[in-house]
Formats: C-alpha cells, structure tokens, sequence
C-alpha cells in the first residue's frame, strides 16, 4: 500500500516537471514570437526607422538572398569554424595551465601579477600586434579569441581548485597520497561543476574575440558581414548578422549543456 502511495506521488511529481517544461518552452516561444512581432509592427506602423532597426520581414528576405547567393554558409561555416578551434584551444591549454600552477604554488606565486596584468589589459590593443606576428588571416583571428578567453579559464579553473575541501586534501595526504593521486580523485572532480561553467564562459569569449579579430581583418565570416553592412549603410546585413550571430552562439551553448548532462550520467556526478 505504501509502495504504491510512493508510486502514484513520484509520477504526479514527474507529471508536475513535464508541464512545468512544457509551460516554459510555451512562455519562450511566445515571448519571442510577441518580440518579434512587435518588432514588426513598429517598423510597419513608422514607430521605429526601419532603415537603421531593419524589421523581420527584411531581415529574412536578406538572409534567404544570402542563402541563395552561397554566402550564408561561407560566412556561418567561418566564423563558427575560428571559434571552435580558439574554444577548444584555449579551454585546453587554460585548463592545462591550471593544473600546473596548482600542482606548483611557486610558480603560480610568479606568474600570478602577470596574469592579473593580462586579464585587465584590453585585447583589442593587442589586435594589430597579431595581424603583424601572424598575418592577415585566421591565425590572427584564433590568437585574439585566445588572448580573450585563456587568461579568464586559468583563473577561474584554477581558484577552483584552490578552493577544494581542506579537510579531504589533508586527509589523503595523511593517507600518503601524492600530489597527481590528489588530483585526479579529489580535485578535479569536485571541481567538475567550475571546469563546466569555464566551458560555458568561453562560449561567449570566444566569440567575442572572434568578432573583434573579424572586424580588424577578415575576408569571410560573420564579423566581416557586420563591418561590410555597416560600412556600405545595408542595415539589413547588419541585423541579419547579428540574429546568426546569436543563433550559432546558442547553438554553441546548448552543446555545453548537452555535454554537461552526459558527463553527468556516465561519470555520476550529482546536480
């Protein structure tokens, strides 16, 4: 009897979750739909300058115009092809930086002003030093997506794990435990949940530094259709870029969150 007490409120509860889900996929949708809409009318009705807003109806005639002319994914495929390479390069080698200034507290006691140094210093004054060192292409374009986001995964990877449990590295320490057993079993896993969120940051950074590197050199690619509409007053384009330039970065960002449920279930870490 009790067994099915238990049975019939954990499946009301599990049917209270699938339309809450439901309610907020609904509230989404319809949110953007209103915006959009709205964003419509007014430039119908003249209560924005549809030459500078654009409106919907525009911005979908220029990306069908881009569709048909191959140019959609030529740019798309760029800009979405510098940004995985300076992502997964700088969560990497951020990552890899991490655990060397962890397992070496002298070395992050040298390097610690310079990191600091270099995570306040504007990333756009190093642009032109880039194109110079490496050429107008997308070497310049990757070295500035990492020049935005390696220093911030050092930092915050790395005051994660300094910020590990006391109690369970003394622990195995009195154990005998060395300083890799440490952390690979305690460390790295505890911090499972900062190493996501630094994946989640460097979505976004890197398509900043992407967009920054395509603005000062590039042939191809979202930024270079930002500059390129801007520069020639097609507002249109501009909008245009910038609506796919938010699509691809959610995209990107939905892909985190679909590794992070994975590692989840196959490594048992709890939400």
């Amino acid at each position: 009897m009790v067994d099915k007490k238990i049975s019939s409120r954990r499946q009301e509860y599990l049917t209270q979750l699938r339309h809450r889900k439901y309610l907020v996929w609904t509230a989404r949708l319809g949110l953007l739909a209103v915006f959009f809409a709205l964003w419509e009318l007014s430039a119908r009705l003249g209560w924005i300058d549809a030459f500078i807003l654009s409106s919907p109806c525009r911005i979908g005639k220029t990306l069908a115009d881009l569709y048909k002319t191959g140019e959609l994914w030529l740019h798309l495929g760029t800009s979405c092809l510098e940004t995985v390479v300076g992502f997964l390069l700088g969560t990497a080698a951020g990552a890899l930086v991490a655990v060397a200034l962890w397992l070496s507290p002298t070395l992050y006691s040298v390097l610690d002003p310079y990191l600091v140094v270099l995570n306040s210093l504007p990333k756009t004054a190093l642009g032109p030093v880039f194109i110079v060192w490496m050429g107008a292409g997308p070497g310049a374009i990757i070295a500035m997506t990492l020049a935005i986001s390696l220093v911030v995964t050092i930092l915050e990877i790395h005051n994660g794990f300094l910020s590990t449990d006391v109690g369970k590295l003394r622990l195995l320490q009195s154990l005998g435990a060395t300083k890799r057993q440490i952390l690979f079993k305690v460390v790295i896993p505890a911090n499972f949940t900062t190493i996501i969120n630094a994946l989640k940051v460097n979505v976004g950074l890197s398509w900043v530094g992407v967009i920054m590197g395509e603005f000062l050199v590039s042939r191809a690619g979202l930024g270079y259709l930002i500059v390129y509409g801007s520069q020639v007053f097609k507002m249109d384009l501009v909008m245009a870029t910038v609506l796919l330039l938010a699509l691809a970065a959610a995209g990107m960002y939905q892909g985190i969150l679909l590794l992070e449920k994975v590692l989840k279930k196959h490594l048992g870490v709890s939400s």
